[in-house]
């Protein structure tokens, strides 16, 4: 693997491979690029000059079909690990040229059907000539309803310029709809659109010399991107004529490598670098750079990439933790409805950045509470609702012992086999003096004494979700009138993402359910389309007489202007918590707390996704409902089109009260 291994890298995907021309002689061609250092190749299969209109037939039906060599000129295993099949150019299926058209669509599917027999792992298609490409999504769609696991990846420019006219004779003029601007996103999303998100469909991306806004780009994060072919002409020179990238383009590719999408190299030698120059050559590229130069003419655009992807920043602690945690949908969890297990309690106790922003916010309340002069007389009456197996009550105790604070507590837990474990910890830390068990759901625990202080940890992944304001509607009975509540406030937010591989697993289930649950998620492949923006707000203690915890809130997002059209596959939900005054705890990304690790995002997904073209807002509706044995949440889009409301009265998904 010629990009190397960076520590802490978790990947098996970071392969560059090369773009050739058709030959006859595909183990020479293979050879030459492997031993040049590259993973696979991007090859025709098929010479290009072959039409099917061409070949004569004399009706028999006999002998193989005249447009491939055999495939035993390779083995199994190189096929399917180093050849990609790189599918006929000339290929036009949405031609007026009648002859053309047939001739692609037969070629199309011979193709295709040939490089599945060779087990390849995928094809590369070719661009779209226009954006009216309705007859080449067809073929494509009938080859995928009976392909195998091969994948299909789609050409596409990144591509968005300024706005052209009709009559400009340029052969751009074709792919554009009325004058509007070139925006190859759009030829990529009608095409998939087309084949109904089919998940065997995906992107191989063109990156050319010149690129869209940043927005423009950050789109195609959210999209099934599994290779970048990059053209050598793309390349800067540097100051010794070696081969550079402009810095924009530097930053694309971290974020192509961050998403383990496969490099293309294509083109032809462009920067001639002598022998004399190989000394000027980064010193962490290959040791056998000048053999490489002799022997591959690409050689210094891969130690390039190579040196690229090396000098990354290694993946953070928390980064490694999460690896295999991305993308993976999971249903949030019931702790009111369900008793959780100890391996569940075990992951979140390791969060030792929470605990930390729970002590520092019992350690301000403590001194707001006890003045100086007051700390050796009184005592203050602690109560952690939800304690389960103590990181909480250690975190409280530790807070009075920096304070000098006395402090009484009770540990109120409904889970049994928690409470099993409380016990133990209260006896081999010597507490017994200090700390009262209370196997009890809070709701309904008559508390012989008020507290000064409710501390809890019942937040979900969006604030609410799992039934905080519920559960400390019940405790704050017990809360003294100027009692404090840890935390005190907590902030749901949403925002709107392009998120394929999230829509694909759910669409995968085929059922209306799956598409109305709100999963806990660690997002990765997808592209936050626009600042998130807060929804629903809770305060504790709540005093007022007309308590509710229904809400309902419409919201408006605007992509930015540069952005271009974008998918709507659901919502991000993330959470902000106030726990005291100035300590906060939350997962928003703009003001998350670094290194915590217990909470993931949640996903909203929507059934049918919203395409939002530029300058048209995207307008949401989201409700909390409350029943008397369960809370759902309702979600919908009114524009720039209408969804319907999903999971009406929490037919789907709902957290038990």
């Amino acid at each position: 693997m010629p990009l190397g291994q960076r520590q802490g890298d978790r990947s098996d995907s970071r392969y560059c491979g090369v773009e050739t021309e058709f030959d006859d002689d595909m183990p020479q061609v293979l050879a030459l690029n492997l031993s040049g250092g590259f993973d696979f190749i991007a090859a025709p299969l098929i010479d290009p000059n072959y039409r099917p209109s061409l070949v004569k037939n004399d009706g028999s039906g006999a002998g193989a079909l005249p447009f491939a060599g055999s495939d035993l000129v390779l083995t199994p295993s190189q096929w399917s690990s180093h050849v990609v099949g790189k599918i006929s150019s000339w290929i036009d299926l949405d031609s007026e040229d009648e002859i053309l058209r047939m001739d692609s669509e037969i070629a199309l599917k011979q193709e295709i059907s040939w490089a599945s027999h060779l087990s390849l792992q995928a094809c590369l298609l070719p661009s779209p000539r226009r954006s009216s490409c309705g007859n080449y999504a067809r073929c494509v769609n009938q080859i995928l309803q009976g392909l195998n696991n091969m994948q299909l990846w789609l050409r596409v420019p990144l591509e968005k310029s300024e706005l052209m006219d009709d009559d400009t004779g340029d052969e751009n003029c074709d792919r554009l709809s009325g004058g509007r601007e070139l925006d190859t996103w759009e030829w990529w999303n009608s095409f998939r659109l087309l084949c109904e998100h089919h998940n065997q469909l995906s992107v191989a991306v063109d990156i050319l010399s010149s690129l869209p806004s940043a927005n423009s780009l950050g789109r195609w994060f959210g999209e099934p991107v599994k290779a970048a072919i990059i053209h050598t002409d793309s390349f800067l020179t540097n100051s010794r004529g070696y081969p550079c990238l402009s810095k924009r383009h530097q930053k694309l590719m971290a974020g192509l490598f961050n998403h383990s999408v496969q490099i293309l190299i294509s083109g032809k030698l462009i920067h001639n670098i002598s022998l004399e120059n190989s000394e000027s050559l980064p010193a962490n590229h290959n040791d056998n750079h000048v053999e490489g130069i002799a022997r591959h003419p690409l050689k210094s655009y891969l130690d390039y990439i190579g040196y690229l992807y090396q000098r990354m920043d290694p993946l953070p602690e928390q980064e490694r933790f999460e690896f295999g945690y991305r993308d993976f949908l999971q249903s949030p969890l019931q702790p009111l409805m369900d008793n959780l297990e100890a391996q569940t309690y075990e992951t979140f106790e390791k969060d030792t950045v929470k605990y930390s922003q729970y002590q520092r916010a019992v350690y301000k309340a403590l001194l707001d509470r006890v003045p100086d002069e007051k700390a050796s007389t009184t005592t203050t009456v602690l109560m952690v609702v939800g304690a389960g197996r103590g990181p909480l009550v250690r975190a409280s105790l530790q807070a009075a012992e920096e304070t000098g604070r006395k402090l009484k507590v009770y540990a109120v837990e409904k889970n049994p086999n928690a409470v099993v474990t409380l016990h133990s910890l209260i006896k081999l830390e010597g507490w017994e003096n200090i700390v009262t068990i209370v196997s009890s759901d809070m709701r309904f625990w008559d508390a012989p004494e008020k507290a000064d202080i409710l501390v809890s940890e019942l937040l979900g992944s969006f604030g609410d979700n799992e039934l905080s304001p519920e559960c400390l509607d019940g405790a704050q009975r017990f809360l003294k009138p100027d009692g404090i509540s840890i935390p005190s406030s907590y902030t749901s937010f949403i925002q709107p993402v392009t998120a394929s591989k999230l829509y694909n697993d759910v669409k995968s289930h085929k059922d209306v359910a799956h598409f109305e649950t709100a999963y806990v998620v660690k997002l990765h492949s997808v592209a936050r389309l626009a600042p998130s923006k807060p929804v629903f707000t809770f305060t504790h203690p709540d005093h007022s007489t007309n308590q509710s915890n229904q809400r309902y809130k419409k919201l408006k997002f605007e992509m930015p202007s540069d952005t271009g059209s974008v998918m709507v596959h659901g919502f991000a939900g993330y959470f902000d918590a106030t726990l005291y005054k100035d300590v906060h705890l939350g997962i928003e990304p703009t003001m998350a707390t670094p290194n915590m690790f217990s909470w993931f995002a949640i996903f909203f997904p929507l059934r049918t996704p919203v395409c939002v073209r530029p300058g048209s807002p995207l307008e949401v509706h989201f409700w909390r409902c409350c029943g008397s044995t369960k809370v759902w949440y309702e979600w919908c889009v009114t524009s720039p089109s209408a969804s319907p409301i999903h999971n009406p009265n929490g037919r789907s998904y709902w957290v038990g009260l």
